[in-house]
């Protein structure tokens, strides 16, 4: 199936893009989900999927939301007001802004692809109680966030800020047109219409707002989604550029000056750290004591170097930004 976005000087001027955590929300989630190979996303999602089993994520609220395949719920994906939106603006749009309008539209939809026709049990209070069935499902997005997405928040976000700049560059150097061209090979602009040829997705400017919201994400891979969600601007999320390294380990060049000034023990960890870890995990693979590595990573978050997220009964900690341009520096 093809579909045409038709495009007006004027759409081409308020044409941006953004950075959406919703977007690596629900795309993580259904590739987590998926019973296709995850490709790129093997290691992570290996890592992630035995800790939404174990947190009861893969049976909740966004279970019901996300199906494995078709029709995603557009509540969840709200247009981003800025360029990098947190997760919390986005969650808080969801909570306030979904109108029963867009709400009945998406649940009609989501009963609509199902053999029976119905509603899955969760939903159907959804629509009988929307306010409460919202806070619950926002609770869930964070729950599942911080077990998912938080702890490789930092890697993710290097990754869709860095195809951002690089589309920049490539608009000020060739023009709207010659990028929109080159998103992905199911996306041709030709002749002031932009074309998807792909059948999950369909965009027309007859149901759609002025400008177009380009939205670069890591699990979309390999398609691109679309959500068309009048009067506001039809958003599309394509796969961000660099996804087939985004998960190899990070080569180190300063281990032995970061060791220096940190310690033996603490730039261990921090090596330790390229996949986020449990006090455990870390005290098994460093062969330190639990108890050592408890003070360690403690003094390690309070230098910013390291980040705690809450993964059901476990604590898992993660390098940041920081502490990876500190092992970095000087690798090959």
């Amino acid at each position: 199936m093809e579909s045409e976005l038709s495009f007006s000087a004027a759409d081409l001027a308020q044409t941006r893009f953004a950075v959406s955590p919703m977007w690596e929300v629900v795309t993580s989630y259904r590739t987590l989900r998926s019973e296709a190979d995850p490709g790129p996303h093997r290691r992570w999602a290996a890592q992630v999927r035995p800790r939404l089993v174990e947190a009861g994520l893969d049976r909740g609220w966004l279970a019901a939301l996300i199906p494995a395949e078709g029709f995603i719920a557009d509540f969840l994906n709200p247009t981003p007001g800025s360029p990098f939106p947190t997760l919390d603006t986005e969650l808080d749009a969801i909570a306030r802004s979904t109108t029963p309008a867009q709400l009945g539209h998406d649940l009609d939809l989501l009963a609509a692809a199902r053999p029976d026709g119905r509603l899955a049990p969760r939903l159907r209070v959804l629509r009988e109680a929307p306010e409460a069935g919202l806070e619950k499902i926002v609770a869930e997005i964070r729950a599942y966030w911080e077990l998912a997405l938080a702890p490789y928040w930092a890697r993710l976000r290097d990754l869709l800020e860095a195809d951002i700049f690089h589309r920049a560059r490539q608009v000020a150097e060739h023009g709207s047109a010659h990028v929109l061209n080159e998103l992905h090979e199911t996306v041709r602009w030709d002749s002031g219409g932009l074309r998807l040829v792909r059948r999950h997705c369909s965009l027309s400017r007859d149901e759609t707002g002025a400008g177009l919201l380009l939205v670069p994400s890591a699990f979309t891979w390999p398609r691109v989604h679309t959500r068309s969600v009048p009067p506001e601007p039809p958003q599309l999320a394509y796969p961000a550029r660099g996804i087939g390294t985004l998960w190899e380990p990070r080569a180190t060049g300063a281990v032995d000056a970061v060791a220096a000034v940190l310690g033996k023990s603490r730039t261990l960890l921090l090596t330790e750290l390229d996949t986020p870890a449990s006090t455990t995990q870390l005290a098994r693979h460093s062969g330190l004591s639990a108890a050592g590595v408890s003070q360690h990573l403690t003094a390690l978050r309070d230098a910013g170097l390291v980040t705690a997220h809450r993964a059901g009964r476990s604590v898992l900690y993660a390098r940041t930004a920081v502490a990876d341009a500190l092992l970095t520096a000087g690798a090959a």
